[in-house]
């Protein structure tokens, strides 16, 4: 009995697309830059800046901090 799948040739085997360096280094570039992300947000979040003391109420005319309600006054 005779096999009906065909082989590949060389030539396409030479040539398919998991033997193309590029491609390759494009993932692994890929993946390096992803795995530095991840760790920048960890280091991020491991060694958190210390508040400055500036001793100004506003940073770019935004309050640091909310201001305090007014009281309301009884109506009878």
């Amino acid at each position: 009995m005779r096999n009906r799948t065909p082989t590949p040739s060389a030539e396409s085997r030479r040539s398919a697309w998991y033997r193309q360096p590029v491609l390759w280094l494009g993932a692994v570039l890929f993946a390096a830059s992803l795995a530095g992300c991840v760790w920048m947000i960890v280091l991020g979040a491991r060694h958190a800046d210390e508040p400055l003391e500036t001793g100004a109420t506003e940073i770019l005319k935004m309050p640091l901090a909310r201001p305090v309600p007014a009281a309301k006054p009884d109506t009878p």
